[in-house]
């Protein structure tokens, strides 16, 4: 799986399709255990710099801060709330079918509770509970 550089990252985190050569790697980006977080953190690339540009407008610090604490909340909000819509998009641009992500992450999560799930029967069922 090749990663792409950090023009290619950065490209990537504000919605510019990968070449084919980094699919792998796109999949891997929407459905590895810490997507969330990777999710959030290229979000972050399109919010930071504003945040920044809105702390050197005119006026006291405490009305600059209250305005990039209210921008950046209502922008992680809503970043948040179409997060696996917005995945799923990204990965059709990669050339995947729709839900790609989706199935592949319920899939893994189904698995971690059958594995879950036989260690509790293992421990605290009895034989004769069945």
């Amino acid at each position: 799986m090749e990663r792409p550089g950090v023009l290619r990252w950065f490209g990537y985190s504000i919605g510019v399709r990968l070449p084919d050569r980094y699919s792998d790697w796109a999949l891997h980006d929407a459905t590895s255990k810490h997507w969330r977080a990777r999710y959030v953190l290229q979000r972050s690339v399109g919010i930071v710099p504003l945040c920044a540009v809105w702390l050197l407008l005119p006026g006291s610090i405490w009305l600059r801060l209250s305005l990039v604490l209210m921008a950046a909340l209502v922008a992680y909000f809503y970043s948040c709330a179409y997060m696996e819509e917005s995945v799923e998009h990204r990965l059709g641009r990669q050339g995947f079918p729709h839900n790609t992500g989706r199935s592949i992450r319920t899939a893994a999560a189904e698995a971690k509770n059958a594995e879950a799930t036989a260690r509790y029967i293992a421990r605290y069922r009895t034989p004769s509970e069945g």
